[in-house]
């Protein structure tokens, strides 16, 4: 098992000079810090962080972690950073979390339990900027973006994919993607050519994605 971190973006929503993922939680560890630690905790070893905005920051945090750049951050999105990445990782088990999502170990642990593909997603009510998800009688995965009428809830940002040949099919597909698509447009286009996600329900644990500064008061309240 193997995990993508994706702290690439500027985060321009939330008004900060430092990338997303370097803000501190009130325990004072970073969002990143807390990913890492939930992560490795979880027992996986091989993480890889996507880098863009203010990079030199983030390596001078955590000088030990793996890094890729995605020199283009500017003018991509999610889609081409977790692209970078999987296509410099042989096929294997992956996890992927938007570095902007503060969780706790059990939502890794959830996903890392299921067989298979699978979403972590929340049955809140969503907003327009929220991702977005509907699912089928057998609680797979049918549709997932921002664009979504009547949904289930939320997909919180924390993912993963499994077998060789939907890892392959999933890269085909971001290759597919424009530059400016998030990652769950490939796991539209995926399901469309009969990749199965399931929706892991995580409603219960502490995870949420910071967006805006409503949110961070929304983690405060959960220390």
């Amino acid at each position: 098992m193997k995990a993508v971190i994706l702290a690439a973006g500027i985060g321009s929503r939330l008004g900060k000079k430092l990338p997303k993922s370097l803000i501190v939680l009130p325990n004072g560890k970073t969002i990143l810090e807390n990913q890492l630690n939930a992560l490795k905790d979880a027992g996986i070893k091989e993480i890889m962080i996507v880098i863009g905005f203010k990079k030199e920051l983030i390596m001078e945090y955590y000088p030990n972690a793996m890094y890729i750049y995605n020199p283009v951050f500017h003018m991509t999105n999610t889609a081409k950073s977790l692209q970078l990445a999987l296509e410099l990782i042989e096929p294997d088990d992956v996890i992927w979390v938007n570095g902007d999502v503060f969780l706790e170990e059990k939502v890794i642990e959830k996903l890392i339990e299921r067989d298979g593909n699978c979403v972590a997603v929340n049955k809140l009510q969503c907003g327009e900027e929220e991702v977005k998800y509907k699912t089928n009688i057998n609680g797979e995965i049918t549709e997932i973006s921002k664009e979504i009428v009547e949904a289930e809830g939320e997909a919180v940002g924390v993912n993963k994919i499994c077998k060789k040949k939907d890892f392959q099919l999933f890269l085909k597909c971001l290759r597919k993607c424009k530059d400016t698509d998030y990652f769950e447009k490939a796991i539209e286009m995926s399901i469309h050519e009969g990749v199965i996600f399931q929706a892991v329900d995580i409603s219960g644990y502490k995870c949420i994605e910071v967006d805006f500064p409503e949110d961070l008061d929304i983690i405060r309240r959960m220390f």
